[in-house]
């Protein structure tokens, strides 16, 4: 067997492999489960959710302070020049 056949040979195995196997995993036993979120998996979904949005506003503070600080030290030079 020459390259070329060798490799036909493992594109069409790969091919066949992958055609046949799709009806295999797409009928998992899991899909007719009913999955009921307590009360407890809500409340902690919402703690999860504050800690994120409690850790954005130091970011998004420190932001502005960033922006105003670019913005404030090219005003400076535009109007006063280098004093040094």
């Amino acid at each position: 067997m020459n390259a070329k056949q060798t490799l036909t040979a493992v594109c069409s195995a790969v091919t066949l492999s992958i055609g046949t196997s799709t009806t295999v995993l797409a009928s998992s036993g899991a899909t007719n489960k009913v999955f009921i979120s307590g009360p407890l998996i809500l409340l902690f979904l919402v703690f999860c959710a504050l800690v994120v949005v409690f850790q954005c506003i130091p970011a998004i503070i420190m932001f502005s302070g960033m922006i105003k600080g670019i913005f404030s030290a090219a005003d400076k030079k535009a109007i006063g020049g280098n004093r040094n």
